[in-house]
Formats: structure tokens, sequence, C-alpha cells
């Protein structure tokens, strides 16, 4: 039987591989691996847009979405410092590497704890922006590995500790966040911008 640390080195070689075998996709995949990021970034401020007029709790929802990605990226922080795992590109010089060489440890991925805990705190605010965002999370964890930046191991525990920061720091703290929506909505300079509309 493979050791999980064998098939995590195997499966990444297969995935290098294939971009060896593919290099009209490396414009793509290295420009969505950098710059993707920003994409989490518009679907939180379309949320927000769109919950500005709803109840206490989808306003309070639509700004978790926001609070827990930044919130899931400083948890891992030390949790990255900690395990402290080399670069893929550091014990295999010879990979095909896609993207600018980081000096920072790999597990778990940055950007996968991100995307893991942006998609969920949207599917909680939004179940359509919630799918989007899933599918761009996956999608970002993916290339992560494409582009020789990271493990599969890396990013699959980046979009599982993303996703149970935004879900577990979503129940315990909705009912504060919704109550300190209500307050900020009664002050008169964000009155109009973010008034509840019966209906919506």
């Amino acid at each position: 039987m493979t050791a999980p640390a064998d098939a995590n080195q195997n499966l990444f070689s297969q995935v290098n591989d294939l971009a060896r075998h593919t290099p009209w996709l490396h414009g793509l995949a290295s420009g969505y691996a950098e710059y993707g990021v920003a994409l989490f970034g518009v679907l939180v401020l379309v949320g927000v847009w769109q919950a500005r007029h709803a109840d206490h709790g989808r306003l309070a929802a639509a700004l978790w979405a926001g609070i827990a990605t930044v919130l899931a990226v400083g948890v891992n922080q030390p949790v990255v410092s900690m395990v402290a795992e080399p670069r893929p590109y550091q014990t295999h010089p010879g990979i095909l590497v896609l993207v600018a060489r980081s000096t920072d440890w790999s597990f778990p991925s940055d950007h996968s704890v991100m995307a893991g805990a942006c998609a969920v705190g949207l599917l909680i605010a939004s179940r359509r922006l919630g799918i989007i965002a899933a599918a761009l999370a996956l999608l970002m964890a993916a290339t992560r590995v494409y582009v020789g930046a990271h493990y599969p191991m890396d990013v699959l525990a980046g979009l599982v500790l993303g996703a149970g920061v935004a879900g577990v720091g979503w129940l315990v703290l909705r009912k504060p966040l919704a109550l300190a929506v209500s307050r900020v909505r009664h002050l008169s300079p964000v009155r109009a911008w973010c008034e509840p509309r019966p209906g919506i």
C-alpha cells in the first residue's frame, strides 16, 4: 500500500508532467494561480451589495464571507510555520515551475485557505455566489499544483482549513455579527445605503 506522502508526491509528479505537455494552458493557469484571488474579492463585494437591503442576518453573512477569508489566512500562518514544509521546487529542482518562486512554506496553501473560506462564507450568504466561489476555489487549488507551487495535500488541507474557519466561525459569531449590523444600520452615514427593506 502506498503511503500518503508517496501518493502526494506521485500525484504532484503526474500533474507536473501534465503541465509539461500542455504549454497552451500555461498562461491561463499561471495567471489565475497568481491573480485569481481578485475574483473572490469581487464575489464578496457582489454578495454585500446584493444583501445591503436584506435582513440583518443576511447582510451579516455577506460581510462574514470577507471577514472569514482574512481570518482564515491569519489562522493559517502559525500552521504554515509549525509544519514548515518546503515548496516542491525547493526539494525537486528539476520540476516545471510557472510562477515566481516564493520563500515561504508550502503547507497548507494560503491561496487555497482563502478560497475555501470565501467559498463557504459565500455559500452561507448566497447559494448562487457560493456555488460560483466553490468552483473557483477548486480551480484555484488545481492551478496552484499545476504551476508547481504546491503539492496536492497542500491545497486540499488549505481548502479544508479555510472552509472550517468560515463554517465554525459563522456558527459562533452569527448572532454578534447580526447585532452589530443592526446597530451600524442606525447610523446616519450608512442608513440610506443599507437600510433594510421588507421582502428582500
